[in-house]
């Protein structure tokens, strides 16, 4: 059986101009209500400085405040929108092509990112990729997040990990990253490539 050879893209600032969760969740919520979440929970970023487990705390601490009782449906729905204002207008110059260059190589495409399937999956149909490994968040019995996040969020160690259990076995892996979230990823590609 022939190795699997998969392309595995970070999304913020990799396939993108800029981060996308920060303006994605001032569209939903406004920037009065963010920025109030954001000072609440000033004491949880500083701690973020020191580690991830705190960086991944005040992460979910923002999102309880921000997106707990919204409506699943609503925000995917939003996030539709927002995939295309990302497609059209943010994704990074070369990246489309350099996604082209793989799937003409009939590599698999996914991407691996902390960011939330509410839009990265609509990002991810619209470039036409084999998968999204993203954060996702609990929905309620009400269809309404409730603001945590379903098992890690998807950063560091927790990208390859997400990342092997999708792929299942072995592969060839060429990964595209710009930061130390992408550290481990980077590490574990055949291929990498610091953007």
């Amino acid at each position: 059986m022939p190795v699997r050879r998969v392309a595995a893209f970070d999304f913020d600032r990799t396939l993108t101009t800029s981060d996308t969760l920060v303006p994605f969740l001032r569209a939903v919520v406004g920037t009065r209500d963010l920025a109030l979440a954001a000072i609440i929970n000033a004491p949880r970023f500083a701690l973020a400085m020191l580690n991830d487990r705190c960086r991944d705390a005040a992460k979910a601490a923002v999102f309880r405040r921000v997106l707990a009782g919204r409506a699943e449906a609503g925000l995917r729905t939003f996030g539709e929108r927002y995939a295309d204002a990302i497609v059209t207008h943010r994704l990074r110059s070369g990246m489309p092509e350099r996604i082209e260059w793989h799937r003409g190589q009939g590599h698999e495409i996914v991407i691996v990112s902390a960011s939330p399937t509410l839009y990265l999956d609509a990002v991810g149909r619209r470039l036409g990729l084999d998968a999204v490994i993203a954060t996702e968040l609990e929905v309620g019995s009400d269809g309404c997040l409730t603001g945590e996040i379903v098992g890690a969020n998807v950063r560091r160690a927790e990208k390859v990990r997400r990342l092997e259990a999708w792929l299942g076995g072995d592969a060839e892996i060429w990964a595209y990253g710009d930061s130390t979230g992408d550290r481990e990823l980077l590490e574990r590609a055949d291929h990498a490539m610091r953007i």
